[in-house]
C-alpha cells in the first residue's frame, strides 16, 4: 500500500510474527538512490552498538540482507538488492 512517500508491504505467511523492513539504495518506488549506504556498512555500524545480528546472506558486494534485534526483540529485515 502506498499514499504519497509512504509505503506498507504486507506480506501473509511470507515471515513469523512481525517485520520492520529497509532496502538501502531504493527509494520508495524501487527505483536506484544513489549514494546509499551499503548493506555491510550498517551491519557492521549496528554490531558495534550491540545491537544483535541474524540471518546474515550475501558476499562482500552487490545484493545481501540481515536481520537486526531490536531492543524489544523485534526483527528488523535490512534487505540490499543492488
Amino acid at each position: 500500500m502506498k499514499d504519497g512517500d509512504t509505503l506498507v508491504g504486507l506480506f501473509e505467511g511470507m515471515f513469523e510474527g512481525n517485520l520492520l523492513t529497509f532496502n538501502p539504495g531504493w527509494d520508495q518506488s524501487a527505483g536506484a538512490v544513489d549514494p546509499f549506504d551499503d548493506v555491510r556498512k550498517i551491519k557492521l555500524g549496528l554490531r558495534d552498538a550491540g545491537v544483535a545480528i541474524e540471518q546474515e546472506q550475501g558476499g562482500t558486494e552487490g545484493p545481501a540482507s540481515f536481520v537486526a534485534i531490536n531492543p524489544d526483540g523485534n526483527p528488523i529485515l535490512i534487505d540490499q538488492h543492488r
